[in-house]
């Protein structure tokens, strides 16, 4: 483990943290976009592992807060291990971004409604509600993640 990966990680949790009140209710989800933001940033600049650990421990303290449910760990996490495929593979941040929202948006949402919900939660939910609501965050939440990295490139902190 490198020690500057870490720090990046540490930081990153905190941003998703930091900005949990920003989330948009629907049902019994609340969808975080920044959390998405996070994903591709930590999927393209520290890889899969690091993406999903930093998607899973700010999970875990959006929970303790009250900011978040249960749905957050296959939302973020699923979506955090195909950006970092994908990125890993391709060295494309655009194509990280579809992992996002491929692995958030349908993955995520299946594991959700599938298994998430009625084992953990003991409720069923709509399909379609949920896809519709985690592919319009994961959609913002990448976007804004890819200007990010745009910027980070430009401002000379994050090297492809």
């Amino acid at each position: 483990m490198n020690a500057k990966n870490v720090a990046r990680a540490v930081i990153l949790v905190a941003i998703a943290v930091a900005l949990s009140p920003l989330f948009i209710p629907v049902g019994v989800s609340k969808c975080f976009p920044a959390q998405h933001m996070v994903n591709v940033l930590g999927a393209v600049m520290l890889g899969p592992g690091y993406a999903v650990a930093i998607a899973a421990i700010a999970g875990i303290i959006r929970n303790i807060l009250g900011l978040g449910t249960i749905l957050a760990f296959p939302g973020g996490m699923i979506g955090a291990f195909l950006a970092g495929l994908a990125y890993r593979t391709s060295k494309n941040i655009y194509l990280a971004g579809l992992g996002e929202v491929v692995g958030t948006g349908l993955l995520g949402s299946l594991a959700s409604v599938w298994i998430v919900a009625p084992l953990f939660m003991g409720k069923t939910m709509a399909l379609a509600t949920l896809i519709i609501a985690f592919s319009v965050s994961t959609l913002g939440g990448t976007i804004i993640g890819i200007f990010a990295l745009h910027l980070l490139r430009k401002g000379g902190i994050w090297e492809p």
